[in-house]
């Protein structure tokens, strides 16, 4: 019998469960520093949680059907609440992510031929480039303490860089770097009034965040600029995600991006495909740490391919359950928090206009009703005959508003994983526990250094 089949696997650490009885006030105070911690043993336990958010009625969903009709059947009766509006609005500003009714629809019909398989296929060639200089930066490092996560980061931002714009990020990287840190440390963390004001009505740190995106448009703005300035010959084929995008039309009008439309896409998809896919990567390289024979498994598969091509990476069955696992542990958006526009029945539940809906990602892919030793990880559990629910399992949520850029994410995440496991070997340097912290996105709260070995 094999080893691996029968050997107790790891179960990663995580931050304390609050009391079930913690006070609203006690948890807005929690809310700011780790919203993961927030949650009680019940929220792991029971189907729905119904509580009270000041004037309105709150409900906590783990029940996949009840799910299902929130992000799917009635999803139009369902908007963002005025803290996750102010919380990505600075960054994002009217791009996909925050858009709602015709102007989601017009952005998304435009998007998609962009990020459709056989577009995410002409782009892995920028990926592989940055992957070849990655694993060769990484070879002159192996007798030092290495800092994966700062790596992983730089990688993906290049990645991004080159995928959208066909340039290098040198020039331009530790600029953007440092918007997204500020961002993250200093305004994207909700306050009081942010939960509890009207998106019209400004806080201290709205301000604060519109200052922030007056420097930030301008960034970008710059980035398009010098990216329009390179040109593209007459009749190429797109070369990039910006081709794509600046060429894209919507079917039905024929009209494409505004300039400053343009701008908010592209921040967009720069954010949104470095930042969680440089998490999402650095916690399955800390599992692996942690998991010496998956990390073998996972160089096992890797062995002897090339991997330059999507048919390559297709192949990566057990990496890709590594990625899939990784997720469901530490899914990149740990909270979807919406508000009812008009009264509707959730789960046998009246709910009002005006009430909240959290469906935490962190939550559902953790219940005690839903998975087998939901703490553990153990990457072959996505690769039984049957899936799990597919509302019971949502690392780039659900619905209309799925993640329009999963296939591109998931190619990379796959890519990259194989490729650096299948070139070295991976420990932790370090032996202080990683713990997970919710701010915008599931961050660890501290970098831990690795040592990395040739294999």
């Amino acid at each position: 019998m094999n080893i691996a089949s029968v050997r107790r696997p790891i179960i990663p650490p995580t931050p304390p469960r609050a009391p079930d009885n913690m006070s609203l006030f006690g948890r807005i105070a929690v809310i700011k520093q780790n919203m993961i911690a927030t949650w009680g043993q019940r929220a792991y336990e029971e189907e729905v949680i119904q509580g009270r958010f000041f004037l309105h009625k709150s409900f906590i969903l783990n029940q996949p059907d009840a799910i299902r009709h929130v992000l799917l059947s009635n999803y139009q009766n369902y908007t963002r609440t005025p803290a996750g509006i102010r919380m990505l609005r600075p960054v994002l500003g009217e791009g996909l992510l925050l858009a709602e009714g015709h102007a989601w629809t017009f952005q998304r019909r435009t998007l998609s031929p962009a990020f459709t398989p056989r577009a995410t296929a002409n782009l892995v060639p920028h990926m592989t480039a940055v992957l070849d200089e990655t694993i060769a930066k990484l070879e002159a490092r192996t007798s030092e303490p290495v800092d994966l996560r700062e790596i992983m980061q730089r990688m993906t931002l290049e990645i991004a860089g080159r995928t959208m714009f066909s340039f290098g990020m040198d020039q331009h990287g530790p600029t953007l770097r440092n918007f997204v840190m500020e961002y993250g440390e200093r305004l994207g963390r909700a306050h009081f009034l942010d939960m509890v004001l009207p998106v019209s009505w400004p806080t201290p740190m709205d301000r604060a965040r519109a200052r922030f995106r007056k420097r930030w448009v301008e960034f970008v703005a710059m980035l398009i600029a010098e990216r329009r300035a390179v040109g593209k010959k007459d009749g190429a084929p797109p070369r990039d995600l910006f081709d794509l995008m600046d060429e894209a039309r919507d079917p039905e009008t024929s009209k494409g991006f505004s300039d400053g439309q343009l701008v908010d896409e592209v921040a967009t998809m720069i954010l949104a495909g470095h930042e969680t896919t440089a998490t999402a990567l650095f916690w399955a390289l800390y599992l692996l740490a942690l998991d010496p024979d998956t990390q073998e498994e996972v160089a096992s598969e890797t062995r002897g391919e090339h991997l330059d091509s999507m048919a390559d990476i297709d192949r990566q069955k057990f990496t890709r359950a590594v990625i899939d696992e990784t997720m469901r542990l530490y899914p990149p958006a740990f909270l979807v928090a919406r508000a009812a526009r008009d009264k509707d029945i959730v789960a046998g539940a009246e709910v009002s206009k005006g009430d909240i809906i959290m469906i935490a990602p962190w939550l559902l892919h953790r219940h005690e009703k839903l998975w087998d030793q939901p703490n553990a990880f153990i990457p072959k559990r996505f690769m039984s005959k049957e899936p799990p629910d597919r509302f019971a399992y949502l690392p780039f949520g659900a619905g209309p508003r799925v993640c329009i850029g999963a296939p591109f994410a998931q190619a990379e995440s796959v890519l990259a994983l194989a490729r650096l496991i299948g070139a070295f070997r991976i420990e932790l340097a370090d032996a202080t526990p990683v713990i997970p912290f919710g701010v915008v996105t599931t961050q660890p709260d501290h970098s831990p250094m690795f040592r990395i070995t040739r294999r």
